[in-house]
């Protein structure tokens, strides 16, 4: 009888999930599958990603690696400007509802270095390699943890890094929920733009009206991520409000 129920409470929230969303916090680590260009890009253009590493929500349910989350192009502001949000993610058959901020992006080159051993030799095996995450902390994997200022601040799991999200200089206050989260290729200090040579900032990170718009503006010549970045994304908390469907950024 008590596994019925227990199949019937995994079942249920499976259910409820796809209909309200993902809880507020859970992180989802994503790699952008094209680039975001500001000079060409368009209103209303799709835009797609793909979950890099499994993420375990507080329940003990599951949203597999390699999900896609999708959204779309809110407005641009040729060519140093563009605002857009994701809305929707895809997991099993499954369509969940999103509503994100974003905490950090790295740059597809910094994305690529993460996954290679610091001191430049892969004649061991990979998984005792040692790498270093966006954001400066270190991951020992023959040793399975992250170590940072802190000392060791999470674990290396033998498929990613989990870890507690926490508050550097560049983070924005009241993110931290202390859940643990899979954290892909980011430090769990990381907070900003890397990779861009300072050119490129985070104008609006989504958690502010209207929640769920991403603004990012570069200086220089033209705004472009190129595909295969990396975009650490943040559930909204769900008191924030649905995505705003037309809007501009501020």
């Amino acid at each position: 009888m008590n596994m019925i129920w227990l199949n019937f409470a995994v079942l249920y929230f499976a259910m409820a999930t796809a209909s309200t969303g993902l809880p507020p916090g859970t992180v989802l680590p994503i790699m952008m599958g094209s680039s975001i260009n500001a000079k060409n890009d368009k209103p209303g253009q799709k835009i797609e990603g793909k979950l890099m590493q499994e993420v375990q929500l507080p329940n003990g349910a599951v949203i597999k690696k390699g999900s896609k989350v999708t959204g779309q192009v809110i407005s641009v502001q040729r060519p140093l400007r563009i605002t857009l949000r994701f809305d929707q993610l895809q997991d099993d058959g499954r369509t969940i509802p999103i509503n994100v901020s974003l905490r950090a992006l790295a740059s597809s080159l910094d994305v690529f270095q993460a996954a290679l051993p610091v001191d430049g030799i892969d004649t061991e095996q990979s998984n005792q390699w040692v790498t270093q995450q966006v954001g400066g902390e270190y991951v020992f994997r023959g040793r399975g943890y992250v170590s940072g200022e802190e000392g060791k601040v999470a674990a290396w799991t033998g498929t990613g890094v989990v870890g507690k999200l926490g508050l550097g200089n560049d983070c924005p206050d009241g993110e931290v929920n202390g859940q643990l989260q899979a954290l892909w290729i980011f430090s769990t200090t990381a907070c900003k733009t890397y990779g861009f040579d300072g050119k490129l900032a985070i104008a609006q990170d989504g958690r502010a009206a209207p929640v769920g718009q991403i603004t990012l503006q570069a200086t220089g010549k033209d705004l472009l991520v190129r595909g295969g970045s990396g975009w650490l994304l943040l559930v909204n908390p769900a008191t924030s409000g649905k995505p705003v469907a037309n809007g501009s950024s501020r």
